[in-house]
């Protein structure tokens, strides 16, 4: 493997600009790129990479690599969340698609910039160019329509009456923002990650469109023999105080069910005994919301294909509910629309550095037309409220749509 140091290229975002405007000018694939917390770094950034369509059971099949430091390479793509809605409508852009990139560009967490090649290649001279190249930005903006509120209200009014009836003890109930774009998703997915700093930024695209994924929650983390799943389940507005989601019966309930899903999830193909939670209830900030954050560790043999431990874990528990099953099948009547790529996950398979996925929440789906759909949700238990349920939606949707921010929020750092 080839590893150069470049020194200080600037922000990943003004990176990834940088050579998405010259892969077009080329007029070849565009990059893809991981930001915020990947692989023990601030980015991962594929100068060129072609994404095509790919059967769900092909996403992320390579071997399990376990070393520090480098990447190299690596498969980047992305998997959606497999079920319809009430409408029955097939997927608004593939189910599942990804590519090989040989190279990337990495930055560590000092800000160093590194180009590593799995083949030993040398940086391509139009990569060399366009990072010595100023670039001005361009704007996209996305005009966002209101989501159903009152579809929203029925679903949580269904899951609730489920609860009662002990068909599920929790569920998460989703509803969707759509929007038509002006201007390049790789400039949306710019801007927003240089506002906000989510800690699991994605993107990828090609001819069908794009996926620009906002995301604060690792859904999982494979090195070697280790893996690792951090779900979250509890929500305040950043207005709020933190200190009150600890005190939250029913945030402290509704994270604990998830990490006993997940628990179970990857139980299916731990060895056994080495399930552990070396993390519970901790407070973490996200864009516009606190979250609850707990942390799921097994041991896996590195024989085991990822395609099985996929087959065992997705959809990612936060997203679903429990038990899953059920869950999976009430919420196909009780959301209009398919989620789409929101509540899949999105990331890079690499025979060096290992498998990181993220659960892509706070994730727009592009489709090729100039359309636009933001998901999101939340965990129903209860103990909700529907109006309560309806707000933590508007909350987590604001980062992106620009709308519902208050004047008074705050960032304020808590330990766990």
């Amino acid at each position: 493997m080839r590893i150069e140091r470049l020194g200080d290229l600037g922000t990943a975002p003004a990176v990834l600009r940088a050579l998405g405007y010259a892969a077009a000018r080329r007029g070849i694939s565009p990059p893809a790129a991981l930001i915020g917390d990947w692989f023990a770094s601030r980015a991962v950034i594929a100068p060129s990479v072609a994404i095509t369509p790919v059967v769900a059971s092909a996403v992320f099949d390579v071997a399990a690599g376990g070393s520090g430091g480098a990447v190299g390479g690596g498969w980047f793509g992305y998997l959606s969340y497999p079920d319809a809605g009430a409408d029955g409508t097939g997927p608004r852009i593939p189910e599942a698609a990804g590519g090989w990139s040989d190279c990337v560009l990495r930055q560590d967490r000092d800000g160093r910039w590194w180009y590593e090649s799995l083949s030993g290649a040398a940086v391509s001279e139009w990569v060399t160019d366009a990072l010595g190249t100023e670039v001005a930005p361009r704007r996209c903006e996305v005009v966002w329509d209101e989501a159903d509120r009152d579809a929203h209200g029925r679903g949580v009014a269904a899951c609730l009456d489920a609860i009662a009836a002990g068909e599920v003890y929790q569920a998460c109930v989703c509803t969707q923002f759509r929007g038509r774009v002006t201007g390049a998703p790789l400039d949306f997915f710019v801007d927003a990650v240089a506002r906000t700093s989510p800690a699991r930024a994605a993107y990828v695209a090609g001819d069908w469109g794009a996926v620009a994924s906002l995301s604060p929650e690792l859904f999982l983390r494979r090195r070697g023999e280790e893996i690792a799943s951090s779900p979250i389940k509890g929500t305040l507005p950043r207005y709020a105080d933190p200190r009150a989601l600890r005190a939250s019966a029913k945030e402290v309930a509704e994270n604990i069910m998830i990490v006993d899903l997940v628990r179970n999830d990857l139980g299916r193909v731990a060895i056994t005994g080495s399930v552990t939670v070396p993390e519970l209830l901790a407070v973490r900030p996200a864009p516009g919301v606190w979250h609850l954050v707990s942390t799921v560790t097994a041991r896996v043999d590195t024989a085991v294909p990822m395609s099985t431990v996929l087959d065992a874990t997705f959809p990612p528990a936060s997203v679903t509910g429990t038990p899953k099953t059920r869950a999976r099948q009430l919420l196909r009547g009780w959301e209009p629309d398919r989620r789409g790529i929101y509540c899949g996950t999105v990331g890079l398979a690499s025979p060096v550095a290992g498998t990181e996925l993220n659960v892509a929440i706070r994730t727009v789906e592009f489709d090729a037309s100039g359309n636009a759909v933001l998901g999101v949700g939340g965990g129903i238990t209860a103990d909700s409220d529907p109006e309560h349920e309806w707000q933590e939606c508007l909350h987590k949707a604001a980062p992106i749509t620009g709308s519902g921010a208050r004047p008074q929020d705050r960032v304020v750092e808590l330990t766990p």
